[in-house]
């Protein structure tokens, strides 16, 4: 029945269009029905093929063996519908289910098919999570009703974008390294916080205080903890280079013939792990590209004292180097004290400082900004601020022994890391007006995390064998009823 359908709306598709009610359309209202019958011809054509195996009978009785090793009769049939939603449409389902007292049902033909749990195929679900990684979801509900013809919930898209998540870890942990991975002498990691903006349901204290005492301010946000690991060649430079580099005019040519590229880039991020088990996953990630362990370890972090104690337990070979970036940006501050922002005076105070800096003379730097609090006996929020640079810098500067760094090729800014808190997590989840949920939220980051470091696909092949093998991990055989 359903071949003739398909044959039906062929021939009348085809009958379409040669009329003359066609041939005076527009290309445009020709394209839209095309589109529009195309997708029904190829739902029938669909439904007739899933139809005709899904008829198939594996006899009159199934054997399974539970987990005891007891054998069980699964002797009473029946047909059940099942209606899954596919990229042309949604198809009915009729299947053989075996039965048995007090247990769940089996369908041979759902195993056989890979169906899956949820009433969208596989197929729907990739390209909606596809989609949602890379936009807002009423983009991406938009995108599949104008493409498939789907009307997708909202809800709906953010279950099945939690439901592709679950797999994210036990796919990392268990993924071969790529060999190009094992070349480069350096591996770098780099871990960084950015906040992500929740519902307000989710904002009031353990307490259950939705009023804020005083002094308290709006929390909006729950810090993610962010890493990038990667590996690189060395690539040596000179502090002179560095700071040209930092300070370069718009006139100036940018010329960096030798720079190291990052490689087998991998960038995550987790909302709900605590920093104890994030870092361990770092750890384990930098493992996984070390086997024979003769490769340089450096991690680059910014000045969170507990961040860096953290790394330096966990990490004890690695060479931790404070991001040169966050140091710069507390020169600046210090720069304001004396100059206006954006001026002239203010960039050549930083970039002495800087070259000072990556010249390995930390400690100059910090007496210099106390001498001026001296000095210039300043007072009040400027003798506060050139304080605190200058304490942040005393207390950094066993990881900031630039000079070193640079004559061995090793990295000195977290870059890298800071261009995953934007991508992976600024560019998609801090859009006007978007509050998060931790479940939905910890989900993005992951699976956007996997199409940002280019394993989407392989990541999606390998949630659906894991599903398949929750789904059907029951055994069976057709055995002859007596």
């Amino acid at each position: 029945m359903n071949e003739s359908l398909a044959r039906l709306k062929f021939a009348q598709l085809e009958q379409w269009l040669s009329s003359q009610h066609s041939a005076r359309s527009t290309l445009g209202a020709v394209e839209g029905t095309v589109e529009i019958d195309g997708r029904e011809l190829l739902r029938l054509l669909l439904q007739e093929h899933v139809g005709r195996r899904s008829s198939l009978d594996f006899g009159s009785v199934l054997q399974v063996y539970d987990a005891s090793g007891t054998a069980i009769c699964y002797a009473q049939k029946r047909i059940d519908t099942r209606m899954i939603i596919t990229t042309v449409g949604a198809i009915q389902i009729a299947r053989i289910g075996y039965y048995s007292p007090k247990c769940v049902a089996i369908h041979p033909i759902d195993q056989q098919l890979q169906l899956p749990r949820r009433c969208y195929s596989y197929e729907v679900q990739r390209r909606t999570v596809k989609m949602a990684v890379q936009g807002p979801f009423d983009e991406a509900i938009e995108i599949v009703r104008e493409s498939m013809g789907i009307d997708l919930p909202k809800r709906s898209a953010e279950e099945i974008l939690v439901d592709a998540s679950v797999d994210f870890d036990n796919f990392y942990n268990n993924r071969e390294i790529d060999r190009s991975a094992l070349v480069d002498p350096i591996i770098v990691a780099a871990v960084d916080c950015k906040g992500i903006p929740m519902v307000k349901a989710e904002l009031v204290d353990a307490d259950g205080k939705v009023r804020r005492g005083k002094g308290q301010k709006a929390q909006k946000k729950k810090m993610a903890t962010v890493a990038a690991v990667f590996t690189q060649q060395r690539y040596i430079r000179t502090p002179q280079e560095v700071v040209d580099s930092l300070f370069r005019t718009e006139q100036e040519p940018k010329h960096s013939p030798h720079k190291s590229q990052c490689n087998n880039k991998r960038v995550w991020a987790s909302l709900t792990s605590g920093k104890d088990l994030f870092i361990a996953d770092v750890v384990k990630e930098v493992m996984r590209r070390n086997k024979k362990r003769d490769k340089f370890l450096v991690v680059v972090t910014d000045g969170e004292r507990a961040l860096q104690q953290k790394i330096g337990r966990t990490m004890k070979s690695a060479t931790l180097i404070l991001d040169l970036i966050h140091a710069l940006e507390k020169i600046w501050k210090a720069a304001y004290v004396f100059h206006e922002e954006g001026s002239i005076d203010a960039q050549l105070f930083v970039k002495t400082r800087a070259l000072a800096i990556l010249n390995g003379k930390v400690g100059q730097v910090v007496k210099g900004l106390r001498a001026m609090v001296t000095k210039r006996k300043l007072t009040g929020s400027k003798r506060d601020v050139l304080l605190g640079v200058s304490n942040y810098l005393y207390r950094n500067r066993s990881r900031m022994k630039y000079h070193l760094y640079l004559k061995n090729g090793l990295p000195i800014a977290s870059g890298s890391v800071e261009g995953a808190c934007k991508n992976l997590i600024k560019d998609r989840m801090e859009r006007s007006g978007m509050r998060w949920t931790q479940r939905t939220a910890e989900a993005m980051v992951k699976m956007r995390a996997t199409y940002l470091s280019g394993d989407f696909e392989d990541y999606w092949q390998f949630h659906v064998e894991q599903e398949q093998k929750r789904l059907y991990s029951v055994k069976w055989k057709p055995l002859n009823a007596k």
